[in-house]
């Protein structure tokens, strides 16, 4: 199921159920043509909890439209998100993901959750420095910088430490501190 809470990264608000408008929003006030189609595709990512595949989109706009439609249809409706800002490509898993900061510069992280698939986009300045510098050293001038990390998220996290604990001691409730009075 989709949480639509709004999370704050780097002090936008991002909100997946309103991820379609938003885009909407922006191409309007750049004078960039939102197709009906395109915006289809855009709904498809506002209701997925994870990135996507283009496969999963084309099936997904198939079942929506009634009808099969076509791989190289899908692929320029990516093409044109991916040029636009709108998603990320996360490489590792040749899957999708909407960017959470539309209108910034796309250099950051993207942490993709092992367990649930998730993934999060982190913007760190210091980071981003680091990177140009190392890459400067080598006399190399990066366009974009993309790093993707895999891992746990923090719910993920979270839980598999629970599950570990309950492991451990099952039956017994987990306490951080010795009852009061207790000594020895």
């Amino acid at each position: 199921m989709l949480e639509t809470k709004t999370e704050r990264v780097c002090g936008c608000a991002h909100d997946p159920a309103t991820f379609a408008a938003r885009v909407e929003q922006s191409c309007a006030r750049d004078g960039v043509q939102l197709t009906p189609l395109r915006r289809r595709v855009l709904d498809i990512f506002s209701g997925s909890a994870g990135p996507l595949g283009a496969y999963a989109i084309l099936e997904a706009l198939s079942r929506r439209e009634g009808k099969q439609v076509a791989p190289p249809t899908v692929y320029r409706t990516l093409d044109f998100l991916l040029e636009h800002g709108f998603v990320h490509k996360i490489e590792s898993l040749n899957a999708y993901a909407p960017c959470e900061h539309l209108g910034h510069a796309h250099h950051g992280m993207l942490a993709v959750c092992d367990a649930c698939g998730r993934s999060e986009e982190i913007e760190d300045e210091a980071v981003m420095r680091a990177i140009a510098a190392t890459a400067a050293g080598s006399g190399f001038m990066p366009r974009t910088v993309m790093v993707e990390a895999k891992g746990l998220c923090r719910r993920c996290a979270e839980r598999e430490a629970g599950a570990t604990a309950h492991h451990r001691n099952p039956g017994v409730a987990s306490s951080t501190s010795a009852p009061s009075g207790s000594r020895k």
